[in-house]
């Protein structure tokens, strides 16, 4: 990992370098002399000194694109952080989210990662992306569900998930939660991924750009609840984009995938949109890597709980972190300092 922060005390140890260079014969007797009795002193106590932050204090948050929320929610949780938990210091990095993050957290370059828990379960069970490579994450909760927002032209006279044939669809960026999630809902559709549509695999910020100047059909976005960039796409247009139901299609996506995807109504009120649309949801995580110390895991997850208010104002989705519910993130597992918060230790 670069050096992105200023390590704590290297100024000071520079300067005092510089003015023990500069100290005469004399001087620097005596004070070889303080420094033997404070050696010999010190020999008569018990203390230990207090060991070292883990990577220094230093804690990047793997989070997704500039206009979704884990973006929003990454940068509240790094603040938290910073504020709250003495010898640490936290910041949010941009990412093209799930897959991506789960590869940058177990290389080390990051520290915490938010990630669907489809992607974060074949991560785990070495498939998918992650084929034969099993990623040694743990959870540090289950916090909110991600809708899938699945948006047309209205003037394309799209009705259903099929209709997509030869059409220019984004799919979000590579090796996302949304790219999964898109790929396996038009194989649900009978519809080849990659020879049925002209896929483009784009971050939110290229996707809806490209969907307010018209060279793309339809998009799919992975999202919490409002997504900022889905709010501006359709806001910016009233009427030129529609919101498509694509909860029909859970049973074929079960059948293929598993329990880990469920269906809910897109309320109207999140886009101020006509009525509710029915669409698939999936939970999101929050994880870090096998090897973090159980007392920091056991503190970083405290904190999501003991500062969700500060969270939800950095994003309303933080108001559904549930304590109850957010052990519950199998097939993934829970981190033991995770799991000692919620047994209460």
């Amino acid at each position: 990992m670069s050096e992105r922060f200023i390590r704590p005390g290297a100024v000071a140890l520079q300067a005092d370098a510089k003015r023990r260079a500069g100290m005469g014969r004399g001087a620097r007797l005596a004070a070889a002399l303080l420094a033997v009795v404070a050696v010999a002193a010190g020999c008569g106590t018990s203390e230990e000194p207090e060991p070292r932050p883990w990577h220094d204090g230093r804690i990047f948050l793997a989070t997704g694109n500039t206009t979704g929320v884990y973006y929003q929610l990454g940068g509240g949780y790094a603040d938290v952080i910073s504020r709250h938990l003495p010898g640490y210091e936290a910041r949010a990095e941009p990412t093209g989210a799930s897959g991506e993050n789960i590869t940058r957290l177990t290389e080390g370059d990051m520290e915490i990662a938010f990630s669907l828990a489809d992607t974060a379960a074949d991560a785990i069970a070495g498939r998918g992306a992650f084929s034969g490579r099993p990623q040694p994450v743990r959870a540090l909760a289950r916090v909110y569900s991600n809708y899938t927002h699945v948006i047309v032209r209205s003037d394309a006279e799209i009705t259903e998930l099929a209709e997509l044939r030869d059409k220019r669809v984004s799919t979000g960026s590579p090796k996302s939660g949304t790219d999964v999630i898109a790929a396996r809902l038009l194989s649900a559709a009978g519809l080849d991924p990659e020879r049925d549509v002209s896929r483009a695999r784009l971050s939110l910020p290229e996707t809806v750009a490209r969907m307010r100047a018209g060279t793309l059909d339809a998009m799919f976005f992975s999202g919490g609840l409002p997504t900022p960039g889905i709010a501006d796409l359709l806001s910016s247009a009233p009427g030129r984009f529609a919101l498509l139901p694509v909860a029909d299609l859970i049973e074929p996506l079960g059948a293929a995938h598993g329990s880990v995807y469920t269906t809910a109504e897109l309320p109207e009120d999140a886009y101020d949109t006509p009525s509710g649309t029915p669409t698939v949801t999936v939970a999101n995580v929050i994880l870090v890597s096998a090897d973090m110390p159980d007392q920091l895991a056991y503190d970083l997850t405290r904190l999501l709980f003991t500062y969700q208010a500060d969270l939800a104002a950095a994003h309303p989705e933080a108001r559904n972190f549930d304590r109850q519910s957010a052990a519950s993130t199998d097939p993934i597992p829970l981190h033991p300092g995770a799991a000692r918060y919620y047994q209460g230790g």
